[in-house]
């Protein structure tokens, strides 16, 4: 049962862990939405990316990194740096 609690700890642990999501920043027609996950003092590089497709629809991605920060403000920074780098690199792609 050890393993199994575990495992269950890391899927309930997650909504407590996630701080809260900072403003949205427009770049190259998509808006980023830097949300910096709270992890044992340190900060996991996290973010949604959407895009408006039609009056109607909007497509997101969220995407989630292993690398931990010491602080917040530099997460968030450096996950702005991961997500454009990103758009750049897939553009559209990103919602496949």
């Amino acid at each position: 049962m050890g393993i199994l609690s575990g495992i269950k700890s890391l899927f309930s642990a997650s909504g407590e862990s996630e701080a809260k999501a900072e403003e949205a920043v427009e770049y190259n027609g998509f808006n980023i939405i830097p949300a910096p996950m709270s992890e044992g003092g340190q900060f996991r590089v996290a973010a949604t990316i959407s895009k408006q497709i039609s009056e109607e629809e909007v497509k997101t991605h969220n995407f989630i990194r292993s690398d931990l920060i010491p602080n917040r403000d530099e997460c968030i920074s450096i996950t702005l740096r991961k997500a454009k780098m990103m758009i750049d690199q897939q553009g559209d792609r990103i919602f496949s």
